[in-house]
């Protein structure tokens, strides 16, 4: 049995699931969110804990028990806690600053770039080399994110660029100048 699928999953006392035929939805504080799952897969929900179990031993329904465990957990968490992504601008000059619905960057091109900020998400700028990203559906907020990072990731040389804060940036030494003979 999977080792991730057999868990179960707790629901905190704000949240509330309803589970109707392949249908799941998770109501909490934070918003709501809705998954369609496979027949393969079995969800129910009991003594504020939801249960996955798959019907058989196939391949397909191994790998299908532990992912619907995990998105359901995610749904659970986002509702009840969210999720957030922090970036950092490194480089001089680098700046970002959140203009109504739109987030403008400076990172070393000729003309600023405007990101619109999809719906769902809290987008704020507490220091001008600082972007956080708030939101309950983990993939709009890891996509965003990562749409913010490729517009200048960071380089390893002197380690400018957008960077994740948890992220490590490997740094490669330089060329070596020939000092006198």
């Amino acid at each position: 049995m999977s080792n991730i699928g057999k868990q179960p999953i707790s629901l905190p006392d704000s949240v509330k699931i309803s589970i109707s035929g392949n249908l799941v939805e998770v109501k909490g504080q934070l918003g709501e969110l809705t998954l369609n799952f496979d027949s393969r897969i079995d969800i129910l929900s009991k003594d504020n804990s939801i249960i996955v179990s798959r019907k058989s031993n196939d391949r397909k329904d191994k790998e299908l028990h532990g992912l619907y465990r995990a998105l359901i957990q995610n749904m659970v968490t986002g509702v009840s806690i969210g999720f957030e992504k922090k970036l950092l601008l490194v480089g001089v000059g680098y700046t970002a600053e959140k203009k109504g619905d739109l987030l403008l960057i400076n990172v070393g091109f000729s003309h600023p770039i405007y990101f619109q900020i999809p719906d769902g998400l809290d987008v704020t700028t507490p220091d001008q080399t600082t972007i956080v990203i708030k939101g309950y559906h983990k993939q709009n907020v890891g996509d965003f994110s990562a749409k913010i990072r490729s517009m200048r990731k960071p380089e390893p040389y002197k380690g400018k660029g957008i960077k994740y804060s948890d992220e490590v940036v490997r740094r490669k030494a330089g060329k070596v100048v020939g000092g006198a003979s």
